[in-house]
């Protein structure tokens, strides 16, 4: 019966486990203090869980009351029965009335514990942005005997990116990538696809445009919200990333673990309000508005998610080494991991000219966060259903072309080409300034 009065999915309900609230509500308040988020959002939880418990059980008392009363009234002679009409009637309104006030507990409930991001893993920093710990460092920094060029002015030399005519047609941070610009980054895209096959992933090119329920279920609706586009009359928004259509693939589904991870390569346009970013790196392609992106996305237990977040980690690491970049790998606080991940690892790039290491890239654990919140569950070994996991990570973005050129960059403008790349170039070894 409670499906009748919840009015909705299982991920309506079920937006984070009301069992570990009930049973410790500490490790979700020791996950808000990690955060630096608000612990009496649990207690406020708590209490609308009680009301959605005691709600639901006088509605099953009252159900129960008048299904035993129907069987007495259809018992009853013939003569009685008009006289019990009235208490029948009394009873179906009383009936109707707690199913309503279970619909309201319910959705009062789910308001609230919506509010409450993903419990954080033991281990992970606490912290904001600034606190994050550098687990590696890989490759040699480029040294040049020249003074070397940003990504911008090399990409120019080369006619490959155009930002001023980019602005012209759609505004500040957009572009036109052109001539070996394109092909650079369909390589760099391609190189990603083929090692992501290799391992078993099915590619896919998901929509861009999801529905409001689907955003909100993946955690992209919480405090960034204002990053994303949102198209009012078509009740739609752009994705940031195929993560938010390859988790809404499955949503109220049961998905087939019994072979295994599922794991799914989704290749799809980008875009992004950036939001808050005013006056940051507005140079060149670092931080724009749409661009291109190889998402790997995986279904899998709970039990197997922290062995497959170091696998998909594994294949970032493999994808930079492979062109020739010098990275670091950082453990992210907690108060920098968005609302649905568990654990985040940022794989980031050096950038020669900023003398700094920039993300290209991360792999997040989402434990069961979106699948609760998407009604998304597999069968165990029981053959009962029950929570299942989902994590992400980039394997190739636009923005890998910055630390292409300026890491292989030469002093004639030209660039060398990774070797992994050249077969997706047509063997080309060196890209050549524009009448060099």
């Amino acid at each position: 019966m409670r499906a009748a009065v919840s009015g909705g999915s299982v991920g309506s309900i079920l937006v984070i486990d009301p069992a570990l609230l009930r049973d410790d509500p500490d490790l979700v308040k020791a996950s808000q203090r990690s955060r630096r988020a608000s612990e009496a959002l649990v207690d406020e939880a708590r209490e609308a869980d009680a009301e959605r418990r005691s709600a639901l059980t006088e509605f099953e008392r009252l159900r129960a009351e008048q299904n035993a009363f129907g069987k007495k009234v259809a018992a009853a002679p013939k003569e009685e029965k008009a006289a019990l009409v009235a208490q029948v009637q009394q009873l179906a309104g009383e009936v109707k009335a707690a199913g309503a006030r279970v619909t309201a507990a319910e959705e009062a409930f789910a308001q609230t514990a919506r509010r409450i991001p993903n419990i954080v893993l033991d281990g992970v920093p606490p912290g904001g942005e600034d606190d994050y710990v550098v687990l590696r460092e890989v490759g040699e920094r480029s040294s040049f005997d020249f003074a070397p060029k940003d990504h911008l002015e090399i990409a120019e030399g080369l006619d490959a990116i155009d930002m001023a005519r980019g602005a012209k047609v759609s505004g500040a941070r957009f572009y036109f990538l052109k001539g070996i610009g394109a092909r650079l980054e369909l390589a760099i895209m391609n190189l990603a696809l083929d090692r992501a096959l290799a391992e078993g992933f099915i590619p896919v090119i998901p929509p861009t445009l999801v529905r409001p329920e689907i955003m909100e279920g993946t955690g992209f609706l919480g405090e960034h919200a204002d990053e994303v586009y949102y198209l009012p009359n078509d009740e739609l928004y752009l994705t940031g990333t195929s993560e938010v259509a390859l988790a809404g693939l499955h949503s109220d589904e049961i998905v087939d673990l019994s072979k295994g991870a599922v794991r799914y390569a989704g290749w799809s346009t980008c875009y992004r309000r950036e939001a808050g970013s005013y006056g940051k790196d507005t140079r060149g392609i670092i931080r724009v508005h749409q661009f291109n992106k190889l998402e790997m996305f995986v279904y899998t237990t709970p039990a197997d998610a922290e062995a497959e977040h170091q696998r998909l980690l594994s294949y970032q690491e493999g994808m930079l080494q492979a062109l020739g970049l010098s990275y670091r790998v950082i453990d992210t606080a907690a108060g920098d991991l968005g609302t649905s991940a568990a654990r985040k690892f940022d794989v980031e790039a050096w950038v020669p000219t900023q003398d700094a290491y920039r993300e290209l890239t991360s792999t997040s654990n989402c434990t069961t966060y979106q699948g609760r919140r998407l009604g998304i569950r597999t069968r165990g070994e029981s053959g009962k259903t029950e929570a299942i996991a989902t994590l992400n990570g980039t394997l190739a973005t636009t923005r890998w072309i910055v630390a292409i050129l300026e890491t292989h960059q030469q002093a004639d403008g030209s660039v060398l080409v990774p070797e992994a790349l050249r077969p997706y170039l047509g063997g080309l070894e060196v890209l050549m300034p524009v009448g060099a």
